[in-house]
């Protein structure tokens, strides 16, 4: 599914694919996020995935006009989890409603796992 805006001159549309990388890129800015998660779902382990591979992390639904976003994260040891997740969403929220035109309706962020890094 893609992300469409419309004007009175042109339809442009946004690849979901799209919306992810770049949701991504944003979300590794964050403090305290170590990386994006896949989770096996035959057995249920959490792999940190490289940064070619951050859309596997994360789900974007493009519904009645709006965005909806899953984020699969990994955190940092040490951190606050609720000020690591209130910066993601706000920096998110801001900058992929400023590169889509699209308005978020939520995002969803899903804490896979914990990391030490030194």
């Amino acid at each position: 599914m893609k992300g469409k805006i419309n004007t009175p001159i042109e339809n442009v549309s946004i690849n979901t694919e799209v919306i992810a990388q770049y949701a991504g890129t944003v979300a590794m800015e964050c403090f305290g996020i170590v990386g994006m998660a896949a989770v096996s779902v035959k057995d249920g382990f959490v792999k940190l995935l490289r940064k070619e591979t951050l859309t596997h992390g994360i789900n974007v639904k493009f519904e009645n006009d709006v965005l909806k976003l899953d984020f699969h994260v990994i955190v940092a040891y040490g951190v606050s989890i609720q000020a690591v997740t209130e910066n993601l969403i706000s920096n998110v929220k801001y900058k992929v409603e400023e590169f889509t035109g699209l308005k978020i309706e939520c995002i969803n962020i899903y804490i896979e796992g914990v990391r030490v890094i030194d």
